[in-house]
């Protein structure tokens, strides 16, 4: 039996890969679509984050670069919702439908925690780059799986918390509180999993990984 040191990326380095897909892929899409709507109503918010995310995708096969499935899942969702949006002229269906789609995401992460393949893991991955060496370690796994489990019933609070505000509030008052409440609650759990995180990274600098023997 041998034992390999565990090399591990700092976690600045770690944000620092995560933080331009994230602000593309989720803050800039909800900025844009709620500028639009204050200037350009439902119809012109609507066409602003089609263009935005189906532009974040041609950018990235114009200069041959991999689209992550993070992407391709957000071009079906945002295609799927404006559809509806233009179809029924509602707010209300256009914002009901991700969080009725939130609720079925928590189920599936629940499910892949069942069949030890925690979505989270696959989901960072998509956001950073981490040695195969520390994704086997069994304290990384269980990590994940945990995280996992946070994440579901995060994804659950949220759009509770979402859906009741929809349907007894105004569109506006909506928009304000809920983007607070999402904000807090999330904030908070990425917060804690970052943490959590960092402990387990630290752990690992003491951990070797072992070998299998030949």
């Amino acid at each position: 039996m041998s034992h390999q040191p565990v090399v591990l990326p700092r976690l600045a380095a770690l944000a620092r890969q995560a933080a331009p897909r994230i602000l593309e892929g989720v803050i800039a899409p909800l900025a844009v679509f709620y500028a639009a709507l204050a200037v350009l109503g439902l119809k012109g918010a609507l066409i602003a984050a089609v263009t935005w995310v189906y532009a974040g995708v041609g950018w990235r096969l114009i200069r041959r670069v991999p689209v992550p499935g993070t992407m391709i899942l957000a071009v079906i969702a945002i295609t799927v919702r404006a559809l509806l949006g233009f179809w029924t002229g509602s707010a209300v269906l256009y914002f009901l439908q991700p969080e009725l789609g939130t609720i079925c995401i928590s189920m599936v992460f629940l499910a892949s925690v069942r069949f030890n393949r925690p979505l989270v893991q696959k989901l960072t991955l998509d956001y950073i780059h981490l040695p195969s060496a520390v994704l086997k370690h069994e304290r990384v796994r269980r990590f994940f799986a945990r995280i996992t489990l946070l994440w579901a019933f995060v994804l659950l609070a949220n759009s509770s918390v979402s859906i009741w505000l929809l349907l007894h509030n105004s569109i506006g008052t909506y928009l304000l509180v809920r983007t607070a409440a999402v904000a807090a609650i999330s904030g908070l759990a990425v917060l804690f999993s970052v943490l959590a995180f960092r402990r387990v990274l630290g752990r690992l600098h003491h951990d070797p990984v072992t070998a299998p023997s030949a």
